[in-house]
């Protein structure tokens, strides 16, 4: 009996664990799809135009072979290296999903031209934050682009937290682009 319960909680935490750690709610790993940039390469370091030391625009972006069933995307860049906790630099969501990039300066608008809205980042702003570490060891900094099923229907000032909940079951595939920066 004891090892029918033992099993029984497994399986709950393992199914927890899936709809957690990828969004996707029904446990399957959702499609990779790629994500690349002209600005920098992945893994490379971003260049001091897209950084609070310059003039602190997006970078461009752009996507190929993300899943064909897309309707929307969403798009979360943090970084993991800040010192007191992960900090968010770019909330965007509700992009249509017959779009394939983000231009250069993007913007800084809550809603943008197509229909996309920007949360709010952890400088408290709409729009895109660029990197800003102390002092130190580069840090890290992933642009995370999610393929949704829908739009979702949040306020434009939602938060990183807010965006996650709400994409969860609803994530079709992923693209990452890693880029670090330092002083």
């Amino acid at each position: 009996m004891r090892l029918v319960v033992i099993a029984a909680i497994f399986s709950v935490l393992v199914s927890y664990v899936a709809i957690d750690s990828d969004g996707s709610g029904g446990g399957e790993t959702p499609m990779k799809f790629k994500l690349n940039s002209h600005s920098f390469s992945d893994g490379g370091n971003i260049p001091k135009k897209y950084t609070c030391d310059a003039e602190d625009v997006s970078p461009e972006l752009h996507w190929t072979d993300p899943p064909s069933a897309a309707k929307s995307f969403a798009l979360i860049v943090d970084d993991p290296d800040a010192p007191s906790r992960t900090w968010v630099h770019w909330v965007l969501f509700d992009l249509p999903g017959d779009t394939h990039a983000l231009p250069e300066a993007t913007g800084k608008r809550a809603s943008l031209p197509n229909g996309a809205q920007q949360g709010t980042n952890d400088f408290g702003k709409a729009g895109y934050g660029g990197p800003c570490p102390p002092p130190g060891k580069p840090h890290r900094y992933f642009f995370k682009l999610y393929a949704l099923d829908s739009r979702l229907s949040l306020k434009g000032s939602a938060t990183k937290f807010e965006l996650e909940k709400a994409m969860q079951g609803h994530i079709l595939g992923r693209g990452e682009l890693t880029g670090q920066y330092g002083r």
